[in-house]
C-alpha cells in the first residue's frame, strides 16, 4: 500500500489536534472552565469547530482508506489532502463569525463524498470481478 493515504491520516489527525489545542487555549481567553461548553460566543465557536471536525473525522478516515484501498492510494490521498484543506479552511472561516464557514465546509463535504461514492464503485466493481 502506498503511504500517501498515511500520509493524509497524519495531516487531518494533526489539525484535529491542533484545532483541539485551540479550544483549551478558548476556553482560558474567554474564561468558560470545563465542564461548560458555553458562555462566550467566540469559545463557542471554537469548540464547534473542533466537535463538528471529530464529527466528519469519523466518515472521513474510513470513506478516504476504502477508496485508498478499491480505487486509487494516490487519488484517495489527493482527495483526502483536499479535504484537509477544506477542514483548515472551515476552521479558520468558523472562527472569525459563523457565516464564514461555509466555503470549508462545502470543500470538506463534497470531497468526502467523493470519497464515499468512489469506494462504493470500487467495491461494487471489485465484487463483480470476482469468480
Amino acid at each position: 500500500m502506498s503511504p500517501w493515504p498515511s500520509l493524509v491520516t497524519a495531516l487531518a489527525l494533526l489539525v484535529y489536534l491542533v484545532i483541539t489545542i485551540n479550544v483549551g487555549r478558548a476556553r482560558l481567553k474567554y474564561k468558560v472552565s470545563p465542564p461548560q461548553t458555553t458562555g462566550d460566543p467566540n469559545f463557542e465557536r471554537v469548540l464547534r469547530v473542533q466537535q463538528n471536525t471529530l464529527e466528519q473525522l469519523v466518515f472521513f478516515l474510513p470513506a478516504l482508506w476504502l477508496f485508498s484501498l478499491y480505487v486509487s492510494p494516490l487519488w484517495g490521498a489527493g482527495i483526502g489532502a483536499i479535504w484537509v484543506i477544506g477542514r483548515i479552511a472551515y476552521a479558520w472561516g468558523y472562527y472569525q463569525a459563523a457565516e464564514k464557514r461555509a466555503v470549508g465546509f462545502g470543500i470538506g463535504t463534497i470531497s468526502g463524498v467523493v470519497l464515499l461514492l468512489g469506494s462504493f464503485v470500487g467495491i461494487i466493481l471489485s465484487l463483480v470481478k470476482l469468480p
